[in-house]
């Protein structure tokens, strides 16, 4: 297993070959996931949120009733298309091409960043520069929702094991974890 994060030649080739690599579109397991994602934030309501990774904006559309502004990234523009596609009538979302942690948006503070089937594909030290910037974006009271993948994966970091090392570096406050059958929900709270 190769501790380097993943580059963005590696995600474009796997949209080049499938427009929705990840079938979350049509897949039950993902349908539910993204219910359990919402679920786990209740009932509040989020005036700045971030969302690293979007893919093709299947969670950013449920994300978006929920937030006030919504800045959803990703590194493929094969994916952001079909995410605006998609989330074209709410006009609460922003679409932008960034690399993380590389690329984080200077400046800008939320109170929610979602961090959703991402970390993985960051190598340890990302992971951590990664939570430092998250850290350092949030607003007080801001919270972090990660979702990782559980089961064996050929990527840079196994799912649990990015959970962990962000928490560790982000000395935010867990507040609730979900523990389903292939993936993991972490709320952190500052």
């Amino acid at each position: 297993m190769s501790r380097q994060s993943r580059d963005p030649a590696y995600f474009e080739a796997l949209y080049a070959s499938n427009p929705d690599p990840w079938n979350f579109e049509s897949s039950p397991y993902e349908s539910q996931k993204y219910q359990a994602t919402i679920g786990i934030l209740g009932y509040r309501h989020f005036a700045s949120a971030l969302e690293v990774g979007c893919s093709i904006g299947v969670l950013t559309e449920r994300l978006a009733p929920i937030c006030e502004r919504l800045l959803a990234v990703d590194i493929v523009d094969s994916a952001l298309a079909r995410a605006k596609s998609r989330c074209a009538s709410l006009p609460n979302i922003q679409f932008e091409n960034r690399r993380m942690p590389q690329d984080w948006p200077a400046g800008e503070t939320f109170d929610l960043i979602v961090l959703s089937e991402v970390l993985y594909f960051l190598a340890p030290p990302d992971i951590t520069r990664l939570a430092n910037r998250a850290c350092a974006s949030l607003a007080p009271g801001g919270r972090v929702l990660l979702v990782n993948y559980t089961e064996s994966i050929e990527e840079p970091c196994l799912g649990a094991e990015a959970a962990e090392i962000f928490i560790a570096a982000s000395q935010l406050s867990p507040s609730r974890l979900i523990k389903a059958d292939k993936y993991r929900i972490d709320l952190l709270e500052k």
